[in-house]
């Protein structure tokens, strides 16, 4: 009869967290940052179709990095249970706050549960009437949830990232202000001493939370997707949104 060894509870989610670390660790860096505008959201993704970011409900945005199919089965059910509950309730039931916890109780059931964790990091971004309702949610592999301010950066070189973002971020810029800084932060998201690399449209996925979506486009959903011309323009003209 064979033996089974004995690992201790310690050793075992050590090990947990540090694979789901190392998955995370290897995709490309998602910004989200709030601004005068609303929440702009800035990943560096070259697939067309397979998005870092969406829109959860009117007012909720939902970005990640790591492993797709693991990440885009989390947003999915986040969808699901916005409906229902919005249909159940009201529409105004439904927040960031009680999506990330739901998010939370997945991610840290699968985490102790299963065999592997998932190997994703989430943020949960609810834009508000005013910078002070905005909500931001960063979620980690193992159900820890945290309440960030203004901005939150995630996967990849994400400290550098930070490091690049804070000397040019702040709450007063405009949507295309915050979005060429956050693009210029993840071009220097790079080793010390190292030179930028350049990001086009063509690797860049970006999208907005709108603050007044009635008034600047008449619906009361606030996310919209950027095309690559709008970026473009963002990017080399400095036009606005």
């Amino acid at each position: 009869m064979t033996q089974q060894f004995y690992v201790s509870p310690e050793q075992l989610m050590k090990d947990r967290a540090d694979f789901a670390r190392k998955g995370i660790g290897r995709g490309r860096s998602v910004i989200v940052l709030a601004c005068r505008d609303g929440i702009a959201l800035v990943a560096e993704n070259p697939s067309p179709s397979l998005h870092k970011l969406g829109e959860i409900y009117d007012r909720i945005a939902f970005a990640a990095v790591g492993k797709y199919n693991e990440f885009e089965s989390l947003r999915q059910a986040g969808v699901r249970y916005a409906d229902v509950r919005g249909y159940s309730y009201a529409r105004e039931d439904v927040t960031a706050r009680g999506l990330a916890s739901v998010y939370a109780q997945s991610l840290g059931a699968v985490f102790t549960a299963e065999s592997k964790p998932f190997e994703v990091e989430l943020v949960v971004a609810e834009v508000g009437e005013t910078p002070a309702e905005d909500h931001l949610y960063r979620l980690t592999f193992d159900g820890s949830i945290a309440d960030e301010t203004g901005l939150v950066v995630i996967g990849g070189a994400a400290d550098a990232v930070v490091s690049a973002l804070r000397d040019s971020w702040s709450r007063d810029l405009t949507f295309p202000e915050a979005i060429r800084a956050g693009v210029a932060s993840l071009q220097n998201d790079g080793a010390a001493g190292q030179p930028p690399h350049r990001l086009t449209p063509d690797v860049l996925e970006v999208a907005v939370l709108d603050r007044q979506p009635g008034t600047t486009r008449g619906s009361r959903r606030a996310f919209r997707r950027l095309a690559a011309p709008e970026l473009e323009s963002i990017l080399t003209d400095g036009g606005d949104t």
